[in-house]
């Protein structure tokens, strides 16, 4: 049977921060082939005279670091067996959660599983990793895997092996969601202020061939992408 890493991140996930949109991403590989890619992008690191140390972030792209950011956007679609995809809400404030009795969280964790749901095969295994984020990290954690499994029929866990937080810092691949979350998110907001970032956000659209404002087909698996426009009973 094969077995599945999924890492997972988000951005601007917090009803009250200002932001209005909110992306969550999920960056999967084999899990025999998860060593040999982090060490490349390791590699990937030391070509640009980086620590092994340097902490791959949206947040940390830069004209100097540009040629960096871009080896990684290439390796990430020159490798076949790595996959992304990407979930994004362009406008939090339409959200109405009391009229759908429901919270912030409640639909969070909703949002967590449309992620999820186009990746998971059940006649496959998965271990998901998820960014550790605040102090209720481990209770968000629990609900999460409750949700997934009960929505998978996985009561056996025989689909999900473990869903566990670990720190971005540890692992590259999950760094990279992070990178990709990022432009997605930047694209989201029109933001203009870093050129580097906006050289990023072209060379997805170059490699995808997709504008990032429309929704991927279900089946594609490279760089899946979908824009989460909700209908009233789906708020």
């Amino acid at each position: 049977m094969c077995e599945t890493n999924i890492y997972c991140d988000e951005s601007c996930h917090l009803p009250s921060d200002s932001m209005r949109c909110m992306v969550l991403g999920a960056l999967w590989c084999s899990t025999s082939s998860a060593s040999k890619f982090n060490t490349e992008i390791a590699a990937i690191k030391a070509k640009h005279n980086l620590t092994r140390y340097f902490e791959i972030k949206w947040t940390k792209v830069s004209q100097s670091k540009l040629n960096f950011y871009i080896d990684l956007l290439d390796y990430f679609f020159d490798n076949t067996s790595l996959g992304f995809r990407g979930w994004v809400i362009p406008d939090k404030s339409i959200l109405r959660h009391d009229d759908f009795n429901q919270t912030h969280d409640d639909w969070y964790y909703k949002m967590y599983f449309y992620l999820i749901r186009n990746i998971i095969d059940t006649r496959c295994t998965y271990n998901i990793y998820l960014d550790i984020k605040d102090t209720r990290s481990r209770e968000k954690l629990q609900k999460l895997d409750e949700v997934i499994r009960n929505a998978h029929y996985d009561f056996s866990r025989g689909i999900i092996n473990r869903i566990q937080h670990v720190h971005s810092h540890d692992i590259n691949l999950l760094q990279l969601a992070d990178l990709l979350i990022g432009a997605l998110s930047y694209h989201c907001r029109q933001l203009k202020g870093s050129s580097a970032k906006l050289v990023l956000i072209r060379k997805i659209k170059e490699r995808t061939g997709f504008t990032l404002n429309s929704n991927t087909l279900p089946s594609e698996r490279k760089f899946n992408l979908c824009i989460w426009r909700p209908k009233d009973r789906n708020f």
